[in-house]
């Protein structure tokens, strides 16, 4: 018998001075881990790829990303030392697809030409989160999303367009609640118009709080602009930058509440209803 299989590899050291390698610990997207060398602690939010390796992307508590390289035992959880690996990606459904709405997926996608009726929204955020979700169900019907940069100027808008058979309007309204000034001006526009709307004060509060990771969205008091005093008590920056901060945590239907699914829900259904309208 040969010294090195019965004694085997004496340059090995003792096994009780041998490192335990670190477990490996899949960086599942929302994993808090903290990176060893710098005691940066953040939530997992994405993976890069660059000529050094791979990377995995922290956020923070305020807001702030950082990138780290994914080394064996760079990162600590509960104070201990882990390896992170990139999670595994998952098999090709033998399903049907579907989209961020929740509709079957049209494969080889030819958008259709546009028809003459028209989606309103009151602004780009809202047109962002519509194309968000709706986009490609959208896209198949052949129906154009427009913002009219304020529901003051649906009269006018409406008065310019000129709905009538095959030329409808569906118009969806923030704040849409009895009494309320939206409501005022959504009233009597004749039935090739529809108006429908959310309960919320501004489309971000249409977005879950648990998609944003808040608990809830805050209350702010009248006569303070919204998205400023949301970003002041989340402490989120500038509304630009809690803008980013909203349209990057909406993936899918759901995402966003029931009454805003509902509303575009109708509006999909209201322009798209007579195949005449052919544009």
């Amino acid at each position: 018998m040969s010294g090195g299989s019965r004694y085997g590899d004496i340059f090995a050291g003792h096994p009780r001075r041998q490192k335990t390698p670190a477990p490996t610990v899949v960086a599942e997207r929302d994993l808090v881990a903290e990176d060893a060398a710098t005691g940066f602690c953040g939530a997992v939010v994405g993976f890069e790829k660059t000529y050094d390796g791979d990377f995995v992307r922290l956020e923070d508590g305020a807001g702030r990303t950082r990138l780290f390289a994914m080394r064996e035992a760079a990162f600590l959880i509960d104070g201990r030392p882990v390896t992170l690996t990139k999670p595994a990606a998952h098999p090709a459904s033998t399903g049907p697809v579907r989209t961020a709405s929740g509709s079957t997926k049209v494969e080889g996608l030819r958008a259709r030409t546009a028809r003459a009726s028209r989606i309103w929204v009151e602004g780009v955020h809202d047109a962002a989160l519509v194309e968000r979700v709706w986009g490609h169900d959208l896209r198949v019907e052949g129906v154009v999303v427009e913002h009219l940069e304020g529901l003051d100027n649906l009269a006018e808008r409406l008065a310019e367009f000129a709905p009538g058979p095959g030329r409808r309007v569906g118009v969806l309204v923030d704040h849409l609640v009895t009494s309320s000034k939206e409501s005022g001006l959504t009233t009597g526009l004749g039935p090739h118009v529809l108006v429908t709307g959310h309960p919320y004060i501004d489309v971000w509060e249409a977005v879950r709080p648990a998609a944003v990771g808040i608990e809830a969205w805050p209350k702010i008091p009248r006569g303070t602009d919204w998205k400023t005093g949301v970003c002041e008590e989340l402490g989120w920056g500038t509304p630009r930058d809690g803008w980013r901060r909203v349209y990057s945590a909406v993936n899918s239907f759901r995402d966003l509440e029931a009454p805003l699914l509902g509303a575009v829900e109708q509006l999909v259904d209201f322009v798209t209803v007579d195949s005449s309208d052919s544009g």
